[in-house]
């Protein structure tokens, strides 16, 4: 009996709706490797539809005239409803990307701190008064919103990952259309609904689902866009700042990332074997902040690779919905080959494959995406699966001998999003982490985010910076403001 598909519809204006196109296209449960829903194919017609909606919210009606703590309260309206509703969008989420339970449903009963913490930001907007050197002359400053973004989401996880661009960006007074990776559009269309439960006005959060050149480069070439916040890959970032260049839009872009996870010969060593795995194999190393590279003093390296091994070895793969699976299936078919395919390059580089290297066949991993955990020892920084981003169960484990030339590996690397640091010396903590080019540095622990600490990437990992106060001035323009206190107006020929 053939299983039915869940149908989506598009969210527009404060409305559900059909694809102009009148299609829709199939997305599929990574586990078993066969579609589950049906989400709308998008195209010109629906981003016309969408920032006109965006566009006469952020100009007219309710939206505008809102006080800011008015925007706040519905943000933290929005938190509550996410909150009770956590569970099922983890599964959605789950069911649509592979990732697992015990991990979506973190970030899932995490994810309302966003809104709770930029919905208490969004009234704390303040300008400023300039003791301006002109005589008879007023200035202050004041903060605006942008007007309409253009949210592209990726597909490892589409809700958290979507939440850093909404929740700072609605608290600032923008309106938004938000375009989910078209692999895992679900958990939004579902999210969408709570936005309207909670009460924003019609027209200020809007959703349209579908392929990038259908729908992700009309949006960001749209003229009524007034700026683009995209996290993905390299390839797509470069596509989105080059079609965002063409209107002068600003951008946040979130990239791709090749991070070192440095251990030091004086670290704890279970510690830091628990930290490159959480680094590589956790959310089955699809995170753009995989602890990909993983470097080890000469000194310790056959004790520190033997407990590794002996460790990743026992990793559970199987169903993402079952609490007891550490290692999921890979999300998508076509980063399914991609891994495989980083897999024999590494062998062709002279690579030594240490643990796994090929598809997961064990009986638990069903007819799913499975890739099984994959160590790679010997590698060299110049070769590629130390220098490509793979974004699947891959480590590359990189001898050296002293502090300078992990400092010189770590950052002889076209990326910089994050790095970490496994030493029990508070000096080498700090000189280390200051001399890393990466936008995050963990010490002595890996992947730890929050709505409070900024994140963003140094050189090709991109370009602004999301979570954190400094979140929200991204969203945001400065106007000063003069007024002439003068009795007369000067001389109109010279400049004031």
């Amino acid at each position: 009996m053939t299983e039915q598909l869940e149908k989506y519809q598009m969210h527009i204006g404060g409305q559900a709706i059909d694809p102009a196109s009148g299609e829709w296209f199939e997305s599929y449960n990574p586990y078993t490797g066969k579609p589950w829903a049906l989400i709308p194919r998008g195209g010109k017609e629906d981003v016309e539809r969408a920032v006109a909606a965006a566009s006469e919210a952020f100009e007219t009606g309710e939206w505008p005239s809102l006080t800011p703590t008015a925007r706040g309260a519905l943000l933290r309206r929005l938190g509550d409803l996410i909150a009770e509703k956590a569970e099922r969008l983890a599964e959605i989420e789950v069911r649509d990307n592979g990732k697992l339970i015990a991990e979506m449903g973190g970030q899932l009963r995490y994810l309302p701190q966003w809104y709770y913490y930029f919905g208490g930001l969004a009234d704390k907007i303040e300008g400023a008064v300039i003791p301006i050197d002109k005589p008879g002359m007023f200035n202050y400053t004041r903060h605006e919103p942008l007007g309409v973004i253009a949210a592209i989401s990726p597909w490892n996880s589409p809700l958290l990952l979507t939440s850093w661009k909404l929740a700072p960006a609605l608290a600032a007074g923008n309106t938004m259309v938000v375009k989910p990776s078209e692999y895992t559009s679900a958990s939004m269309l579902e999210l969408v609904k709570l936005i309207e439960a909670a009460g924003f006005p019609k027209g200020v959060v809007n959703v349209i689902t579908g392929f990038g050149p259908e729908v992700g480069e009309p949006l960001v070439a749209h003229p009524k866009v007034a700026k683009v916040a995209f996290t993905g890959g390299e390839m797509g970032g470069q596509a989105v700042y080059q079609q965002a260049a063409k209107g002068l839009k600003p951008v946040t872009l979130e990239l791709g990332g090749k991070s070192p996870n440095i251990v030091f010969d004086d670290a704890v060593i279970d510690d830091a074997v628990k930290g490159a795995i959480s680094g590589i194999f956790a959310a089955t190393g699809q995170t753009c902040i995989a602890g990909s590279r993983l470097l080890v003093q000469e000194s310790i390296h056959n004790e520190f690779m033997d407990k590794l091994v002996s460790f990743a070895s026992q990793a559970q793969m199987g169903d993402p919905r079952s609490v007891d699976t550490q290692v999921g299936p890979v999300t998508t078919q076509p980063q399914y080959n991609k891994v495989l395919d980083y897999i024999q390059v590494a062998k062709d580089e002279g690579a030594s494959c240490v643990l796994g290297g090929g598809p997961a066949s064990r009986p638990e991993c069903g007819d799913g995406w499975f890739v099984e955990p994959t160590i790679f020892d010997n590698v060299t920084n110049d070769m590629r699966i130390a220098q490509e981003e793979v974004f699947g169960p891959v480590l590359s484990v990189i001898r050296f001998k002293d502090e300078d030339e992990a400092v010189a590996i770590a950052n002889d690397i076209l990326y910089g999003l994050a790095a970490g640091v496994w030493t029990q010396s508070i000096k080498r903590a700090i000189t280390v982490s200051n001399r890393i080019r990466a936008g995050t540095v963990w010490v002595n622990t890996y992947r730890a985010v929050s709505y409070m600490s900024p994140f963003g990437g140094y050189k090709r990992s991109g370009l602004g910076r999301e979570n954190g106060q400094e979140a929200i001035r991204e969203y945001l323009q400065t106007k000063s403001v003069w007024i002439s206190t003068s009795d007369e107006v000067p001389n109109p020929f010279v400049m004031r």
